[in-house]
Formats: C-alpha cells, sequence, structure tokens
C-alpha cells in the first residue's frame, strides 16, 4: 500500500507541529514547509524540513512534484488580532496573496487535496449559540477576514480546478503535546492558558484579564477550548476522507462546551498548588461574552470527537509542557515558581 506524503505548511508551528506528529502516528508520511518566522526548528520532528516561504511558487512547485504530495494541509499563516489591526497589509500579503500562490502551484502540479486551518473568527459577533457552519460570516478584524478570504479562495479553486478542501473553523486551541515532545511556545504569548500558567510559574508577576462584567455566570468571557491533539487528529481525519474521495466540507471543531477565563485560572491554580495574581481590566472592543461552537457537522462528517478536551487534561498538559521547559531553573524564576516546578514535576 503507498504510504501517502502529505504537505504542511507551517508545520514547524504549534497546531501544525502536533498535527505532523498525528500524521505520521496515522501511517502518513508529513513534509514540513516553514519559514521559521513563528515556528521552530525543534518542532518539525517527523518527516522531512524545508525551510522555506509561500511566496516561492518555483519552491512550491518544485516540493509538490518531488516530494509526490497526495494533500496538502494549509496552517502558515500570521494569526495576532491586535497586530491585524494595526498592520492589516502584512495579513493580506501573507494570508491571502501567499494561499493563492499555494493554490496555483497545486494546480499547476495536479494536486488536489487541501485541509485549510480556518478559524471561528470569520463569524465575528455570534448572532446565536451555540455557533455551526451556517452562522453569517462578518469577521471584525483583518485576521478574521483574512481567514474568510482564504476560504473564497479555495471555494472558487474548487469550482474553476477540481481542488476539494476541508475547511476547519476551530476554537480555541489549548494544551500540549500529552508525551511532552512538542508543546506551545509564541512569542509574543497572546493565548490565554499559557499567559496563566506563566503567571502561576513565576515568570509574570501579574495577569490581565480582560473584562469580568460579562453577562456570563462569572462575568468573564466565555470560550470553548479544544486540545491540541484533537485538533490534530482532525486533521488527519479530514485527509483521509479526503484522499477516499469526499467533496469539500467546511466544519467547526470544537467541543460545545464553554470555559470561563476565571475557570481558568482557578484549574490552574489548583493544578498547580500556586496562587495568580490577576489584574482585571475592562473589556477590548469587539471581544463576544461567549463563543461556543456546534460541533455535530464534524462528528457526522468525520467521525471525530473531542477525546484530550476536557479541563484536567488541557492544564494538566500545558503546565507540565511550560514547566518542563524552565529546566534548569534559571535565577530570575521566583521562589513562589519553583515550588510549584518541583510539584508539577515530581
Amino acid at each position: 500500500m503507498r504510504t501517502h506524503s502529505v504537505l504542511v505548511t507551517g508545520g514547524a508551528g504549534y497546531i501544525g507541529s502536533h498535527t505532523c506528529k498525528a500524521l505520521a502516528a496515522a501511517g502518513y508520511n508529513p513534509v514540513v514547509l516553514d519559514n521559521l518566522v513563528t515556528g521552530h526548528r525543534w518542532a518539525a520532528k517527523w518527516g522531512a524540513f524545508i525551510k522555506g516561504d509561500l511566496n516561492n511558487r518555483e519552491l512550491l512547485v518544485s516540493v509538490l512534484r518531488e516530494c509526490q504530495i497526495s494533500a496538502v494541509i494549509h496552517f502558515a499563516a500570521f494569526a495576532y488580532i491586535g497586530e491585524s489591526m494595526t498592520d492589516p497589509g502584512k495579513y493580506f500579503r501573507n494570508n491571502v496573496v501567499n494561499t493563492v500562490n499555494l493554490l496555483d502551484a497545486m494546480v499547476t502540479t495536479g494536486v488536489d487535496n487541501l485541509v485549510f486551518s480556518s478559524s471561528c473568527a470569520t463569524y465575528g459577533i455570534p448572532l446565536q449559540l451555540p455557533i455551526n457552519e451556517t452562522h453569517p460570516q462578518r469577521p471584525i478584524n483583518p485576521y478574521g477576514e483574512s481567514k474568510l478570504f482564504m476560504e473564497k479562495a479555495i471555494h472558487w479553486y474548487g469550482v474553476g480546478h477540481g481542488i476539494r478542501s476541508y475547511a476547519l473553523r476551530y476554537f480555541n486551541a489549548a494544551g500540549d503535546d500529552l508525551d511532552g515532545e512538542i508543546g506551545e511556545d509564541h512569542d509574543p504569548e497572546t493565548h490565554l492558558i499559557p499567559l496563566v500558567i506563566q503567571t502561576a510559574l513565576g515568570q509574570r508577576d501579574t495577569l490581565q484579564i480582560f473584562g469580568a462584567d460579562y453577562d456570563t455566570p462569572d462575568g468573564s468571557a466565555v470560550r470553548d477550548y479544544i486540545h491540541v491533539k484533537d485538533l490534530a487528529e482532525g486533521h488527519v481525519l479530514a485527509v483521509k476522507n479526503l484522499l477516499d474521495g469526499s467533496p469539500s466540507r467546511t466544519l467547526n471543531l470544537g467541543t460545545g462546551v464553554g470555559l470561563s477565563v476565571k475557570e481558568i485560572i482557578a484549574a490552574v491554580e489548583h493544578a498547580s498548588s500556586s496562587p495568580v495574581n490577576v489584574v482585571e481590566s475592562p473589556r477590548r472592543p469587539g471581544d463576544p461574552a461567549i463563543l461556543v461552537a456546534a460541533p455535530r457537522a464534524a462528528e457526522e462528517a468525520l467521525g471525530w470527537k473531542p477525546r484530550y478536551s476536557d479541563l484536567e487534561t488541557i492544564v494538566g498538559s500545558a503546565l507540565a509542557w511550560h514547566a518542563k521547559q524552565m529546566q534548569p531553573l534559571n535565577k530570575r524564576t521566583s521562589q513562589r515558581g519553583s515550588e510549584c516546578l518541583k510539584k508539577v514535576l515530581s
């Protein structure tokens, strides 16, 4: 039986690297293409690694041909919402224009299977909850708009050139590899769970939370957190379905369960046995009170159900990863952080 090679753009990033591990475990041959602007060479541990940019069409064509690629998983994109507001051109050039470049290379080489990393940011402010795939897409920032543009471009390349695709709109990626081999490492870090953990470990003095007066049970914002391993397995199943001849689909990847900012903080405090010093700030403009997915379509189309997205597993895996990165203990680590590390690593 042929071993299919899968090109993973952005495969040295957080979700991309976890997906490469899942691909390899499922019998595929991942080929990573990453410019390492935000990714990490150490995270590309499965399959071939090629340093390169999606603006290099000649390289894309060469990789697709020479590596005998059967399908592409497209992660490569800038993903900082705040930055997209101040530098929208950067996001449209990298996310949109480079996606068109990838699509053109796929047409040239006859590669017609694509799994696209989309986002719930394409929905904007929710009109109803939970959010299903038919919810209107009205992004409120250039990042979300760029993802929507990418979805549209992929759709029309399907119409015009026969590219079949799965656009996977996932919610809040969280957690880290359960084996501790790879994990989340962003600079700057903007995701809630790593920020809470860094505060618990003494790497940050305080945690700033935005909004404590939402119409939610505890006043803090509620989000749908999906473990990165569950996300990775969703991408692998999408590749399998495409290679088996599935038509194009658009699917949410989420749990259908919302967790508040304060619930996350309490879970980290419990797991680390360390308090998190919180500073409450006003809401950020455009931040919805609640974002929760309706995940049924993914279950029906892929046979996919989150298996690792309970709060204990998400926080436990993330805490173990971040504690591991602090070995040996840095002199700048507080005594509180040192004590927490000993408990986590014991």
